[in-house]
Formats: C-alpha cells, sequence, structure tokens
C-alpha cells in the first residue's frame, strides 16, 4: 500500500523561469520514477521569507501532494539536500484526516474558481 506525503519546497530566487521550472521537473520525474504518483501539485510563486536564508529574502514555493511508498522519501530529500537551488523543504506522511482536509480544500479552491468565470 502507498502513503500520502505531501512536500514543500523554496526555490532560490536567482534562477531564471526556465531553471525554476527544471527544478520542479526534477522533483516530479523523481516521484514518478520511484513508483510514485502525484495527487496534486500547486506553485504558489514567489514569496517573502519570514527571515533570510542564504541572504535571500524571497523564494519560489512549489506544493506536491503524491502517493508513493516510504523509501522514496529517502531519496527526494537526498536530491533535495544536493541540488543547491532548493533553500528549504519538508516532506511528511498525511493521515487520513490530512488527505480529506486537502480533498475538501481542492474542491473548494476549484468551485470558487468556477464562481470568478
Amino acid at each position: 500500500m502507498l502513503n500520502q506525503y505531501e512536500t514543500v519546497f523554496i526555490i532560490t530566487p536567482v534562477l531564471s523561469e526556465a531553471q525554476m521550472k527544471e527544478a520542479v521537473e526534477k522533483v516530479r520525474k523523481i516521484i514518478t520514477d520511484n513508483e510514485g504518483e502525484i495527487v496534486h501539485h500547486a506553485d504558489w510563486g514567489l514569496r517573502k521569507l519570514a527571515y533570510p536564508i542564504n541572504n535571500k529574502s524571497t523564494g519560489f514555493y512549489n506544493h506536491f501532494e503524491f502517493k508513493a511508498p516510504g523509501d522514496l522519501i529517502a531519496r527526494l530529500e537526498t536530491e533535495y539536500r544536493r541540488d543547491e537551488r532548493f533553500i528549504r523543504f519538508l516532506t511528511f506522511r498525511m493521515d487520513k484526516y490530512a488527505v480529506e482536509y486537502s480533498v475538501k480544500r481542492r474542491s473548494g479552491i476549484n468551485k470558487e474558481a468556477k464562481k470568478e468565470e
């Protein structure tokens, strides 16, 4: 059985848009190449950091929700540490309540987007 995980990472703001997309694609590829299935991806864009990291006050935030075997997490976090484009990351396993909340939150966002159209 696959567990459901959530990972949020911050990419350094000095990259070009192509380099940023390449870093995001790298994470997507690691997940899918290792028997993972992406449930949801959200690009939160450029945001101000709560405190400076490596003399940077902003960063590009990305959020992935995915299903994967447990051994994938160690591989994913090793890649985060090796790649200097990632300045922070957090990955955790979602329990059934977090999964339910996430589904409700996404459906609420979709309804609001349709109302605006």
